[in-house]
């Protein structure tokens, strides 16, 4: 199954920003369940790091919003026992860069649990990390650490491009009865969008393809689902048709939607933010290369990424060190003229 922007056309919707809808998910899913509780640095009293909790303490309480100290090896391995004694943990890390902290108990703990134990127990836990550049944090505040995740059996891994998404999206991981990697980007958080009335969930392992084309399928990931978009129009004004596909979820991953979506156009770029070598989009463009996809391909794979270098501090180094809109027009230009 794919989601179309058509798709959400008959519900209704209400206008609110990224942060908002990750605290209304978090808010639903606490009235609906007693077992759900958030925890984390500075969620509580301060409202999270970047506000994304805000008020929410007031309004469900200190036993239900937890603030913790700063130990995110801790701090996950909390969540990791109270998601098998029947709770439903969400775990919030500062940056996403902190859980290098918190690895053994995320890669070792929370992923291998269920399998190690035959199935007796669960870990129905969820990390929520911010990551991505853009912010002026540096180095050490600043990665994108998709890859890290999704290479470890037993995690989901979680990247929603869109207001409507981190809310659905959020739902339907708190719902899992899996430890889910929940990884939401600082630009997002105060960008705006339509996001769905009520408590819908959008299934986990459903790409979105966010706008139709025939030139050439741009497939993006966080940030650069909505750099591509506007990569798009700017395209478009030079008659390339590039359709857009967002995968949402990147384990699991809607290998359908992607290979149709390729096999319709016949070129491919793939765009992510996080550094070029051994990437997730490495991963897709296996993928791609595997399947008969290949032979309907008019063009070779290409991969724009971010630079093998660590985020720059100067705001000029650092915008250049990860793809911007004008650098997936070239590419996408590029690559359609050329082929």
């Amino acid at each position: 199954m794919t989601l179309t922007q058509s798709t959400l056309a008959a519900v209704e919707t209400t206008v609110m920003t990224y942060a908002e809808a990750i605290r209304e998910a978090l808010a639903l899913a606490m009235a609906a369940d007693p077992a759900v509780f958030l925890m984390g640095e500075d969620v509580g009293t301060y409202g999270g790091a970047f506000g994304v909790t805000g008020e929410l303490m007031h309004q469900v309480g200190a036993d239900r919003i937890r603030d913790t100290t700063i130990s995110e090896l801790g701090i996950v391995g909390l969540g990791v026992g109270a998601a098998m004694t029947g709770m439903r943990p969400i775990v919030e890390i500062q940056f996403s860069d902190f859980t290098a902290q918190a690895m053994d108990q995320i890669a070792n703990q929370a992923a291998k649990i269920h399998f190690m134990l035959g199935g007796a127990v669960n870990v129905p836990m969820v990390i929520r990390a911010p990551g991505g550049s853009g912010t002026g944090a540096a180095a050490q505040h600043s990665q994108s650490l998709e890859a890290w995740f999704v290479h470890v059996p037993g995690l989901k891994v979680v990247m929603p491009a869109t207001a409507d998404d981190a809310k659905g999206l959020l739902l339907a991981a708190i719902d899992d009865p899996n430890p889910v990697m929940f990884l939401e980007h600082k630009l997002l958080y105060k960008t705006t969008g339509d996001v769905s009335v009520g408590s819908a969930r959008i299934p986990l392992g459903v790409a979105a393809v966010r706008r139709e084309g025939t030139d050439l399928t741009i497939i993006a990931t966080g940030i650069e689902v909505s750099r591509s978009m506007e990569a798009a129009e700017e395209l478009a004004k030079i008659g390339i048709s590039a359709m857009v596909v967002d995968p949402r979820t990147l384990k699991p991953l809607d290998t359908d939607t992607i290979l149709r979506t390729v096999k319709a156009t016949g070129r491919v770029l793939l765009v992510q933010e996080a550094v070029r070598t051994l990437g997730f989009m490495s991963e897709i463009s296996a993928i791609i290369a595997e399947s008969d996809a290949f032979t309907h391909l008019r063009a070779p794979i290409k991969r724009l990424a971010g630079l093998d270098i660590p985020i720059p501090y100067a705001p000029k180094l650092e915008r250049a060190a990860v793809p911007q809109v004008e650098d997936i027009v070239q590419a996408a230009t590029d690559l359609v003229r050329e082929w």
